[in-house]
C-alpha cells in the first residue's frame, strides 16, 4: 500500500498548497500566541456575563459586574478575589417578569450594567433587576463590598433588557445615559440624571431605533478661544433617514450635547438644545451597506484637539466577515458640528419626505451650539435664553449633512474572519522618543489582536488567544499604569500584560517584532520592556519603522543533524519558522529545491518521496521574511542525510540518527527524528518480499488511478477559483514585490539572487498591511493579503436616492 499512501500524501499536500494559494493575499500577524494556562482568569461557578468593569487604581481593585454579583478583585492579579456582594432578584420580581413573557432563568435575573465611581469609596451601580431596572450605592471599605440599600428607580439609567446595547457616563454627580425607558425597548432616550434633568425629544428624526455603543467627555472648554463648553460625545447606530431604500438600513452616528445645556424656556423645555448628530464614514473594501459601529475608545491627549476616537465597525449583513477599525479626530468632528451644513426634511410626491442639504438662512446664535462668546455678546448666558427660532430649527434639523471622515481617509485596520468586538488603545513612548498608538482589539472568537500603524503601514505584532474555547469578548479595559489588559466575556474575566518581551529569544526576533513596548538589551542579551531599562541606558536597540537588525550580533551557526537515509523510504524533514510572515526556502547542496514529484515543500518542512542514494547530502531550511520593504533570510535547520549501512541495505555510512518506519509513521512516511540503533527497523517497505499477490496489485493500480483523477479534478477546481478571484490581486502583489528595497542585516542575510527562485506555498512572501497605499483585508489566522480600492462614500452612490441640495427638488 506504500504507493497508494504516497499518492494520498501528495494529493493532500497539493490540496493544502491550493488552499494556501487561495488565502495568501490576506495579511497575517507576525506571531500567534495560543491559549496558555498562565493567564490570570477569574470566574465563579454559576455566575455568568462578566461584562461590566470599573478600575480603581488607588484602591488596588478591579470592580467586576456580572449577573447578580459584583466582585472586587486584585487589580494586579484578578484571580484573587478580595470581596463580593450578591444582588439577586426577588421571587416576586421574577414571577412578575415571567408573567410578561420573559425567560425566568435568563432574562428575569439582575444583570449589572452600570458601574460608576462617585467618590473615593462609593460607586453607583444599576442592574436590570428582571426587567425592572434599579440603582443603588455600593461602598468598598475595610476590604468589604456593601450595597447601601438606597435603591432608586433605574428607568432611563439602565436598560430593561439585559442584552440591549447601552452606554452611560458619570460627569461629576450627573449621570449621562443612553438607553430605552420602557419595557418594550421602543422609546430610546439620551438622558442626564441630575438636579436639572434633560432628555432627547421623542422623534424619529432625533433617534430612530438606535443601538447605543459608547459615551465620553471631552473638555473643550480648556483654552477655548470661543469660550466653548465641555461636551459629551455619543456613538450609536440607527435607522437611516437620509437614504431611499425599500427596507430599513442602519447607519453609524456620532452625536454630542453640551455639558452646560439647561434646555429651552418655551421650546424644548427640559430637552437638549445642543443635540446634534452626524454620520460616521468607514469605507469597507467591497461594496456593501454602511458598516455598523460596535465599540469606541477615546485616546485622550493633553491638547483635546489632538484626541482621537478609535471605532470598531462590522457589516450589517451577515453574509460578510469583514470588520474594520477607523479613527476620528475630535477636531474634525467639532468642525462638522460647528461649521457644517444641516440636513432638512422636504416633502415630495404626496406625503413622502426626503432629507436634503439645507441651503437657507441659519439663525443666530447657531442652532445646536453651546453657549459661547458669540451668544454672550448677544446677552444669552444660558440655553434658557436662546430664541425660539434657534430652538425650533434644531428641534426639526438635528442631523448634519456631511459625514465625519476617518483620520487617514480610510480604515486603519481591516480584518476578514472572526469579527472584531471591542477596542482599547495605549499610547507608548518608544526609544526614538516618539509616541505610537497600540491597538488591542477583541474578537468574537476570544482573541486579542495587537496592532500598530507605522506611517501608513498596518503591522500586526501578534494575536493572543485569551480563552481556551471560542467565546466573544464582551468588554475590554486597559490600565496603562499597570501595563495590563482586562477582558470580560460570558464565562469569565481574563488579565494579560500589554506585552511579553520574553517571547523573543534572539536580538533579531526582538527587533523584527516591532513592539513599541520591547527593546533588545545588548548588555543582558535579553528582549526587555523599555520601562525596565535604566533611563541612562544606551545599550538598548529598537527599530520600529525600519526593522533594522544591523546592530544585532552575529548568531552562532546552526549545527547539522545527521540523519540516516534508508532507500525507498519517504522522509520528512521538519522546519519550524519563527514568524507567521516568514516563508520557507529549502536548499540541497546549495541548490534551491522546488516542489515536484520528488520534493514537496510545505509550511512545516520538506517531504522527500521514495528517497534514493542520490538524495544523500546537506539540506538547509531557511526562513525568508519580508518586513518594511526588506527581505531577511535566516537558517533555521540543517540536515545531513547519509546512506544507512545495515542488513539488506547498501552503503557504507552509519550515522547516529536513522529514519525508519516508527510509531508516528503512516504507510511509509517517516519523520527526521532520532531513530533506533543500527540494525533495527531497516526493512525496506517497498521491497518485493513485502508486496502481495497480482490481484491486489491490480486493485492497487485501480485505486491509484481513481485517486489521481480525483486529485487532479479538485486541483483544477481550486485553480479555477484562485485564478478568477485573485488574478488582479496577484498582479498588484508582484508589482509591489519587484519594487521593494534590498538591504543587508546581521543575522538575516539578504538574498537578492534566491528569492525569485523560491517555490513557496503562494505567489509571494507574506507581509504586513499598508493602510495608506493598497488596502488589505487582515486575516489574523494567516489567510494572506487582499488589496482593494476604498469604496466610494455611500452618500454618493447611484441608486440610493440621495439628493445633495434642496434646490434639486
Amino acid at each position: 500500500m506504500s504507493l497508494l499512501s504516497a499518492l494520498s500524501i501528495v494529493c493532500g499536500l497539493m490540496l493544502h498548497v491550493s488552499f494556501s494559494a487561495l488565502n495568501t493575499h490576506y495579511c497575517v500577524p507576525r506571531k500567534t500566541v495560543p491559549f496558555q494556562n498562565g493567564l490570570r482568569l477569574f470566574r465563579e461557578e454559576g455566575i455568568f456575563n462578566y461584562s461590566t468593569m470599573l478600575m480603581s487604581d488607588d484602591l488596588g481593585v478591579l470592580l467586576l459586574g456580572a449577573r447578580e454579583a459584583i466582585y472586587a478583585v486584585d487589580i494586579n492579579n484578578i484571580s484573587v478575589r478580595k470581596a463580593v456582594v450578591y444582588w439577586r432578584v426577588t421571587e416576586e420580581k421574577q414571577r412578575e417578569c415571567k408573567s410578561k413573557g420573559k425567560l425566568a432563568e435568563v432574562e428575569c435575573r439582575n444583570y449589572i450594567r452600570t458601574l460608576h465611581r462617585v467618590n473615593d469609596t462609593t460607586m453607583y451601580v444599576c442592574g436590570t433587576n428582571a426587567f425592572s431596572p434599579t440603582c443603588d450605592y455600593l461602598t468598598f471599605a475595610n476590604g468589604q463590598l456593601r450595597l447601601e440599600g438606597k435603591q432608586e428607580e433605574g428607568k432611563g439609567k439602565c436598560p430593561f433588557d439585559p442584552f440591549q446595547r447601552y452606554s452611560s457616563l458619570m460627569v461629576g454627580n450627573d449621570l449621562y445615559s443612553a438607553t430605552s425607558i420602557n419595557f418594550l425597548g421602543s422609546e430610546p432616550v439620551v438622558l442626564r440624571s441630575s438636579d436639572l434633568a434633560l432628555r432627547t425629544e421623542f422623534k424619529s428624526s432625533w433617534l430612530s431605533e438606535p443601538n447605543f455603543v459608547y459615551m465620553d467627555l471631552v473638555a473643550e472648554s480648556l483654552d477655548s478661544p470661543d469660550g466653548d463648553d465641555d461636551k459629551v460625545y455619543l456613538f450609536f447606530s440607527e435607522n437611516a433617514m437620509e437614504y431611499d431604500f425599500y427596507s430599513k438600513v442602519a447607519v453609524s452616528r456620532v452625536a454630542r450635547v453640551c455639558k452646560g445645556d439647561m434646555g429651552g424656556q418655551r421650546t424644548l423645555q427640559r430637552k437638549w438644545t445642543s443635540f446634534l448628530k452626524a454620520r460616521l464614514d468607514c469605507s469597507f473594501p467591497e461594496p456593501s451597506l454602511p458598516p455598523i459601529v460596535q465599540d469606541v475608545f477615546l485616546l485622550k491627549h493633553q491638547d483635546w484637539r489632538k484626541s482621537v476616537f478609535y471605532a470598531v465597525f462590522t457589516p450589517q449583513s451577515g453574509l460578510s466577515q469583514i470588520s474594520a477599525v477607523c479613527a476620528y479626530s475630535v477636531s474634525a468632528i467639532q468642525d462638522i458640528f460647528n461649521e457644517g451644513k444641516f440636513k432638512t426634511p422636504v416633502a415630495v410626491e404626496t406625503s413622502h419626505v426626503k432629507w436634503v442639504m439645507y441651503t437657507g438662512e441659519v439663525p443666530v446664535p447657531r442652532p445646536g451650539a453651546c453657549i459661547n462668546k458669540v451668544a454672550r455678546k448677544l446677552g444669552m448666558n444660558r440655553s434658557l435664553d436662546l430664541p425660539d427660532k434657534t430652538l425650533q430649527f434644531i428641534r426639526d434639523r438635528p442631523l448634519m449633512d456631511e459625514a465625519v471622515r476617518p483620520l487617514t481617509g480610510r480604515p486603519l485596520l481591516v480584518k476578514r474572519g472572526a469579527l472584531l468586538t471591542h477596542i482599547v488603545v495605549d499610547s507608548v513612548l518608544a526609544l526614538d522618543r516618539q509616541r505610537y498608538d497600540v491597538m488591542f482589539v477583541g474578537t468574537a472568537n476570544g482573541y486579542v489582536q495587537k496592532a500598530v500603524n507605522y506611517a501608513g503601514e498596518m503591522f500586526i505584532i501578534e494575536e493572543i488567544q485569551l480563552y481556551e474555547s471560542p467565546v466573544s469578548i464582551s468588554t475590554l479595559r486597559l490600565s496603562s499604569s499597570k501595563g495590563q489588559l482586562y477582558a470580560g466575556s460570558e464565562f469569565g474575566a481574563v488579565q494579560m500584560p500589554v506585552s511579553n518581551c520574553s517571547r523573543y529569544n534572539t536580538c533579531v526576533d526582538c527587533i523584527l517584532a516591532r513592539d513599541p513596548y520591547c527593546a533588545w538589551d545588548l548588555t543582558t542579551e535579553q528582549c526587555s520592556s523599555i520601562d525596565s531599562l535604566p533611563s541612562s541606558s544606551n545599550t538598548a536597540v529598537q527599530s520600529l519603522k525600519e526593522a533594522d537588525v544591523s546592530q544585532c550580533p552575529q548568531p552562532d551557526p546552526v549545527a547539522a543533524v545527521d540523519i540516516a537515509l534508508v532507500p525507498e523510504n519517504n522522509i520528512q524533514l521538519p522546519c519550524q519558522l519563527h514568524s507567521n510572515l516568514a516563508q520557507v526556502l529549502w536548499l540541497f547542496s546549495d541548490q534551491t529545491l522546488h516542489s515536484n514529484n520528488k520534493y514537496y515543500i510545505y509550511s512545516g518542512g520538506l517531504l522527500i518521496l521514495s528517497a534514493s542514494e542520490s538524495d544523500a547530502g546537506l539540506y538547509t531550511c531557511d526562513s525568508v521574511e519580508q518586513i518594511s520593504g526588506r527581505t531577511y533570510n535566516r537558517t533555521v535547520a540543517v540536515y545531513r542525510l547519509q546512506l544507512y549501512s545495515g542488513p539488506g541495505v547498501g552503503g557504507s555510512t552509519t550515522p547516529r540518527n536513522v529514519v525508519t518506519n516508527s510509531s508516528d509513521s503512516i504507510h511509509g512516511l517517516t519523520t527526521a527524528t532520532p531513530g533506533p540503533k543500527p540494525g533495527l527497523g531497516n526493512e525496506d517497505p517497498l521491497s518485493p518480499q513485502n508486496q502481495k499477490d497480482t490481484g491486489k496489485v491490480i486493485h492497487l493500480e485501480v485505486a491509484v488511478a481513481l485517486l489521481s483523477l480525483l486529485c487532479l479534478s479538485m486541483m483544477g477546481v481550486m485553480f479555477w477559483i484562485w485564478s478568477r478571484g485573485h488574478w488582479e490581486c496577484l498582479k498588484l502583489a508582484q508589482r509591489s514585490s519587484e519594487s521593494e528595497g534590498k538591504r543587508q542585516s546581521a543575522e538575516y542575510m539578504h538574498i537578492p539572487n534566491r528569492t525569485s527562485e523560491i517555490k513557496l506555498l503562494g505567489p509571494e512572501l507574506r507581509r504586513p498591511c499598508s493602510a495608506n497605499n493598497n488596502h488589505c483585508a487582515v486575516d489574523f489566522k494567516g489567510n494572506g493579503e487582499h488589496h482593494f480600492t476604498p469604496m466610494a462614500n455611500i452618500s454618493s452612490l447611484d441608486g440610493l436616492g440621495y439628493i445633495n441640495d434642496e434646490s434639486e427638488i
